[in-house]
């Protein structure tokens, strides 16, 4: 029998790679004749980069950068030198994590310490750099990491302007002669779940910048800057910005991935399993496990389990889901395409026994799902 145990983590309760640890002991202590393919999955949010690691077996570069209002900051990135892959988070440098709720203000906000670690990476000898794009502070239309790789944005007066987003409309001019090099030869997979258009109601300002600052006064104003800014971009790379899925993603960082890096978007679910050869290392499998902290009506939006039912459903194998909580009822979950389910919930005294034991309730499920199946 072979089995895939193919799960996200467990947010603060268990990682992806204990989950299939637990789930692989407790089938061996009822199958022992059984081939166990761990591939632990994410979804390109919280925890992302360790699984990225379980397959790039990189390690960690370190180095001071920009923080979103241009001081100094230590930020890292991993690089597997084997395969010349980068894989960075933009967060790292531009994300609201590094700033407290008060410090908010994407309108000031720059992309550019971003570009410093996409440079760094270059200079390295990367050839494939996968950017996750999730969690910024900036709504700067990526003119910051742009202006770090060499691009220039020059006003009317013909001055370079400063890289933030309140500045977007002031922008005249694109310079592309600069740019680093390596940038054509380097292959870019952006991790993006989201689809919005670069600007109008669900666009990058009106959707996000509320929740990094921005008053309705400053949305208003940075909209208008990515409509001007959109402008020139169309005239300067021939491209319809305003139909590119995901344009608006991390405060137009999408659409500038795509443009300044020549990068591909693709949903981070579906990246993670490329880095994995998740559909041939699935092929001829009798079961999936899978799982995530939550099955609900949000599962089908982009998670990790719609990835992993989505390889199992063209492979004609059985999916079972070990969650935390199970929200949906059975109906639900076989019409989705899960042929078991188990929640730690239902065996748990309470949440917090749920969650410090997660790991022992994990491996009592896969030991009762081998019985079952036995």
């Amino acid at each position: 029998m072979k089995v895939v145990i193919a799960p996200d983590k467990f947010k603060n309760a268990l990682t992806g790679i204990a989950f299939c640890n637990a789930v692989e002991e407790g089938i061996k202590l009822v199958i022992s004749e059984v081939e166990i393919i761990k591939l632990p999955l994410a979804d390109g949010g919280d925890g992302t980069i360790n699984v990225v690691n379980y397959y790039l077996k990189g390690s960690k570069v370190k180095l001071v950068v920009n923080n979103p209002f241009f001081e100094a900051v230590e930020a890292s990135y991993l690089y597997a030198e084997n395969t010349k892959t980068a894989f960075i988070e933009m967060a790292e440098a531009s994300g609201v994590k590094l700033l407290k709720p008060e410090q908010f203000n994407c309108k000031k906000a720059t992309t550019f310490g971003t570009g410093e670690l996409i440079k760094d990476a270059l200079n390295k000898g990367a050839k494939h750099i996968i950017l996750g794009i999730g969690g910024s502070a900036t709504n700067d239309c990526g003119i910051g990491m742009a202006t770090a790789l060499g691009y220039q944005f020059f006003n009317y007066e013909n001055q370079e302007v400063k890289p933030i987003g309140a500045n977007l409309s002031e922008v005249k001019k694109i310079d592309v002669l600069n740019a680093h090099p390596k940038l054509p030869s380097t292959k870019f997979s952006i991790a993006c779940d989201v689809t919005n258009p670069l600007y109008g109601k669900n666009g990058a300002a009106y959707v996000y910048a509320a929740q990094k600052g921005a008053t309705k006064s400053d949305i208003k104003m940075l909209d208008k800057g990515l409509q001007d800014f959109a402008k020139l971009l169309e005239t300067t790379f021939k491209v319809d910005v305003q139909n590119v899925k995901g344009a608006g993603a991390a405060g137009g960082m999408g659409i500038a991935s795509k443009l300044f890096l020549n990068g591909k978007l693709i949903p981070g679910i579906e990246l993670i399993k490329d880095l994995a050869n998740f559909d041939a290392k699935i092929s001829k499998a009798d079961w999936i496990i899978t799982g995530e902290g939550k099955l609900d009506t949000q599962t089908m939006s982009g998670k990790t389990i719609q990835g992993v039912l989505t390889s199992a459903k063209a492979k004609q194998i059985k999916v079972a889901a070990f969650c935390g909580a199970v929200e949906l009822s059975k109906e639900e979950t076989t019409k989705m395409g899960i042929n078991y389910v188990s929640s730690v919930i239902e065996s748990a005294n309470n949440l917090d026994d749920a969650m410090k034991n997660s790991y022992n309730y994990v491996k009592q499920m896969a030991k009762d799902f081998a019985e079952s199946i036995k």
